[in-house]
């Protein structure tokens, strides 16, 4: 499965270090669909295929990785904080830790949240700025210049 960056650089880039996290953490699939989901409706499909096809890479490393990463991380977060095994659903627990609680989740979800999508936003005002150099790039079809979500209100232009 093609995708604009490599799971292991997805996770080195959504995680701290200090954070122990399995290499299966995130799928190839879980970054394809991240992409899919709130990369190609701010690039579109032209320069989509374009950039997975390895044109634009100083372009992708500085604008894209990033929030590719984070939007990854937050689509499998939900199941890093719950486990599904032989007993059913269940949060992890030892004795030095528990889990974090509601509030927590919701502040890092939203975190996480934020923080991609005003990366996201920096990569299409780039792409517009600097539209001569990405000739495939249609700034109408671009979902960052038709709405944007500014706390809980919706913007369209």
């Amino acid at each position: 499965m093609k995708t604009l960056i490599a799971t292991h650089r997805a996770q080195e880039l959504a995680f701290a270090r200090g954070e122990y996290l399995p290499p299966e953490t995130l799928a190839p699939g879980d970054v394809a669909a991240a992409e899919q989901r709130h990369i190609l409706p701010v690039v579109g499909r032209a320069l989509y295929e374009k950039m997975l096809d390895g044109a634009y890479g100083e372009f992708v490393a500085e604008y894209l990785e990033v929030p590719v990463a984070l939007f990854a991380r937050l689509a499998v977060q939900s199941g890093l904080d719950v486990r599904t095994g032989r007993r059913g659903t269940t949060a992890p627990k030892s004795s030095c830790s528990q889990p974090a609680d509601a509030a927590a989740l919701r502040r890092l979800r939203n975190s996480l949240r934020m923080r991609a999508r005003a990366l996201l936003r920096r990569a299409s005002e780039y792409l517009v700025a600097h539209r001569d150099e990405f000739p495939e790039y249609d700034p109408a079809r671009d979902i960052c210049n038709r709405c944007t979500t500014d706390g809980n209100l919706v913007q369209t232009r």
